[in-house]
């Protein structure tokens, strides 16, 4: 009972550590209206507006950006996880 309780406090050591990590990762994406930056824990770091003289190329830039960041940023959680045997 005692390794089993040892094997999951290692596991959630390491856990904090990937955490860390993935905090510490930006991805960016940006275009000439837009640019956005999220870490690899899926949480948006900052927002910046290029160009707002055309409301919907602005909109469809900020859903993009957003979209592509958050993408790059999910794949390097994925790999993060599987150093660490959390997903498959």
């Amino acid at each position: 009972m005692f390794d089993k309780m040892k094997d999951i406090w290692e596991l959630k050591k390491k856990a904090e550590e990937i955490k860390k990590k993935l905090d510490a990762m930006k991805f960016s994406s940006e275009d000439n209206y837009s640019k956005i930056d999220v870490n690899a824990s899926m949480e948006v770091l900052s927002v910046q507006v290029k160009d707002m003289s055309d409301k919907e190329k602005l909109e469809k830039s900020l859903t993009e950006n957003l979209n592509k960041a958050m993408k790059n940023a999910k794949s390097e959680a994925a790999k993060a996880a599987m150093s660490i045997g959390l997903s498959k």
